[in-house]
């Protein structure tokens, strides 16, 4: 069984029985164990053939397996990769594959010439099905991450990849630091360690935007949401790290966010704002947010046509201020978030709310994009036909227990 996609729209996505992949010399297949929902397919959903990662793939003549979240192990392995991989091995692949295409480069506009990144979900195949062959560009590109403990659940490991797109997001925050006027400038990446740092939207990667921020020991960390269910998370999960760290945690509805940000920051500002919702008009405005030396991070994707945004040029001149943004990560950030997972650094299951079998993925997809749900969702592929059922603080014994009742 996989999820593919046969052109633009909901009515071109269908779940259905496909042979076995049989991987080449140079290719590996691998067991998918779990799958996660991710947003971005609706992207392509929306855009097909037109989206950057496609190309002008003809999705008519070659749908694509989706999928870009998910833990894998292999159960093929190549004959000249023998040296380099096992059956049994477990890994989590970085999606964004930074390597020119290797296979089926007719398919792609002009023959994929100018390509320099292609993409795991998009026209290489996903996590979204029981099997997945793990081809050339994938290995080429060192996107295979080891899970570096076999107790992690598959969960756990099929989450690291959108939190990493946090931590990879919060790394490329640049500081410049000067002790005295007579000492050199040095940058330093990340968020300002015991600034104040503010996250715009509390949906799921503005969660694990929050928790990711903690990692830096911010003196304030605030985070808006105009929903004030959204922010009961923050509320329940975040108190204690952040009172360990010396952290003081607000939580605080959108029109009340500016008053606070003045009384915590004293009047100067965020150092550090991260706006994670797609909102030209947050994102426009959260330049006046900052601080003297503050940055601004672009998270939320705005689509495109309506990418453009104002840009104070006064304050980037005399304040100092930076604007920076990013799109996905690399074979590191996600090697990082595994380490992280390991060492208890993050607890994966909080951002979870409902699990469910490979099919329930066309209404995961509805729920996503109607707001239903809030938070993750998290797909196994070998069980059998199972309804989405609440997950919230899933752990790897309910993991367990729920894929050995339902297989």
């Amino acid at each position: 069984m996989a999820v593919r996609l046969h052109g633009v729209g909901f009515e071109n996505l269908r779940v259905e029985r496909v042979p076995v992949p049989e991987p080449n010399e140079n290719q590996l297949l691998a067991r998918v164990d779990a799958a996660g929902v991710c947003s971005s397919n609706l992207k392509v959903l929306a855009q097909g053939s037109e989206h950057t990662f496609l190309n002008g793939w003809d999705l008519a003549r070659y749908p694509i397996q989706l999928g870009d979240e998910g833990c894998i192990t292999i159960a093929k392995v190549g004959a000249k990769l023998k040296d380099r991989f096992s059956v049994g091995q477990r890994y989590c692949i970085q999606p964004a594959v930074d390597h020119a295409p290797i296979n089926h480069r007719e398919r792609y506009r002009n023959g994929g010439e100018g390509m320099s990144k292609v993409a795991v979900g998009y026209t290489l195949p996903g996590h979204l099905a029981q099997y997945q062959l793990v081809p050339e560009e994938v290995i080429a590109a060192n996107c295979l991450l080891p899970v570096p403990d076999e107790k992690m659940p598959y969960f756990a490991a099929a989450l690291a990849e959108p939190i990493s797109c946090a931590i990879s997001a919060q790394d490329r925050h640049i500081h410049i630091h000067h002790e005295y006027p007579g000492a050199p400038r040095t940058p330093k990446l990340g968020l300002l360690p015991g600034g104040v740092t503010m996250i715009v939207g509390a949906g799921p990667m503005g969660r694990m935007h929050a928790e990711a921020a903690l990692r830096y020991r911010p003196r304030h960390l605030v985070v808006v949401d105009v929903m004030d269910g959204r922010l009961d998370w923050v509320r329940r999960e975040l108190p204690s790290r952040a009172a360990a760290i010396g952290c003081k945690l607000h939580t605080v509805l959108s029109p009340d966010s500016l008053k606070l940000l003045s009384e915590v920051s004293e009047g100067r500002g965020a150092d550090d704002i991260i706006v994670a919702v797609a909102n030209r008009t947050l994102q426009t405005q959260a330049q006046q947010w900052l601080a003297k030396g503050g940055v601004l991070n672009l998270f939320g994707g705005l689509k495109k046509g309506e990418h453009l945004i104002d840009l104070d040029t006064l304050r980037v001149h005399y304040d100092d201020i930076r604007i920076c943004g990013s799109s996905g990560g690399t074979p590191a950030d996600i090697a990082e978030t595994l380490r992280m997972i390991a060492a208890g650094e993050l607890d994966v299951g909080h951002h979870m709310t409902m699990v469910g079998s490979l099919d329930q993925l066309p209404r995961a997809l509805e729920m996503v994009k109607n707001t239903e749900t809030d938070g993750k969702i998290v797909l196994y592929p070998h069980i059998r036909h199972t309804e989405l059922v609440e997950a919230k603080g899933w752990t790897g014994r309910e993991e367990q227990d729920f894929v050995r009742s339902h297989v």
